[in-house]
């Protein structure tokens, strides 16, 4: 096992598919006052990380339009931002009653249709970004965390936040609470069934279900803990990795039936983030609090540093590479 690892890292990779972004702020010993330090949205380019130029200390995650991966959408403290032009320049979209966004979902099938999610409920775009309007779930609990547009189904929406998860099927003129009695702080759709879907809890573990978002049950096999994140690897059917507080990483091979920990050679079990590379089966990446980003070749069971040192990354987001 350990010649094909070091074969790993040393042999030139195949060019990818992929671009990888990833979102946050370099904030170990950084107090409010001081200057800035390298923040916002990165691109992990052949020479390493470089930052590109949006500059912020609050940019949780990104979407992009899949029908030219170049327009870009930045969750952002300050609004949604967009890019035209693969993050050379950057305009803020919305105006000042659509702030502080936690999450952004670009509706594959009507690329123009964009969601965000927000302190107050949801916001929408039909415009690419020219007009917004809040289309929340009316809950006395407004906050939301996560949302994401069902990929085969134009409208279909789930939002999940303080309040529990919400699912829309007819672009947000009515919600219906799917979830309740626990924080949603992510949602995530398999790669393979669209049918499948998980979401992440701060405050009752994570919950699967297998009718698009209608029914869910609690996964068992995880600890009791705040988790961040689920993610699906596209290239393996089955592999699934979670990420929290307290335990780091979780990775189960057989779509949640059984977990095994995957946080030897981590040096924190307080992990933000995982997300898989879809050009290499097995490729995780982990963002472990206030000290880099690591990478596995083998889906957690040996890591390595891979650069942003001292960061909190809230996201990292794989771009299909434009071909010219």
């Amino acid at each position: 096992m350990i010649l094909p690892l070091l074969l790993w890292w040393l042999l030139p990779a195949a060019e990818p598919a992929h671009k990888l972004y990833a979102c946050g702020i370099t904030s170990r010993g950084w107090v409010v006052g001081l200057k800035l330090p390298p923040s916002g949205l990165f691109l992990n380019a052949a020479g390493g990380w470089q930052r590109l130029g949006y500059t912020h200390p609050a940019i949780e995650t990104l979407d992009y339009d899949p029908r030219n991966p170049r327009v870009i959408y930045l969750a952002a403290g300050n609004g949604c931002v967009r890019s035209t032009d693969g993050g050379a320049t950057w305009r803020i979209t919305t105006s000042w009653d659509i702030t502080e966004l936690r999450d952004v979902s670009v509706d594959r099938n009507r690329p123009d249709t964009v969601w965000v999610a927000l302190p107050d409920g949801v916001g929408v775009t039909r415009d690419a970004g020219r007009s917004w309007t809040w289309r929340g779930p009316a809950t006395a609990r407004k906050f939301t965390q996560t949302i994401r547009v069902d990929r085969l189904r134009a409208g279909r929406v789930l939002a999940g936040g303080e309040a529990g998860l919400f699912l829309t099927s007819d672009d947000g003129a009515v919600w219906r609470q799917v979830l309740a009695g626990v924080q949603v702080t992510d949602v995530a759709q398999s790669p393979h069934d669209a049918g499948e879907w998980m979401a992440a809890t701060q405050d009752g573990g994570v919950f699967l279900s297998r009718d698009s978002g209608q029914q869910w049950r609690r996964v068992s096999g995880l600890p009791a803990a705040v988790f961040y994140n689920a993610s699906y690897d596209p290239a393996m059917r089955g592999r699934i990795a979670v990420a929290g507080w307290g335990f780091g990483v979780m990775v189960s091979e057989d779509g949640g039936k059984s977990w095994v920990a995957r946080t030897a050679g981590l040096p924190s079990h307080n992990v933000w983030r995982t997300s898989f590379d879809p050009d290499h089966p097995g490729r995780l990446y982990a963002s472990v609090h206030e000290e880099a980003l690591f990478v596995s070749a083998d889906s957690g069971e040996n890591w390595r540093s891979a650069g942003l040192p001292g960061s909190i990354l809230t996201d990292m987001i794989f771009v299909p590479e434009t071909r010219r």
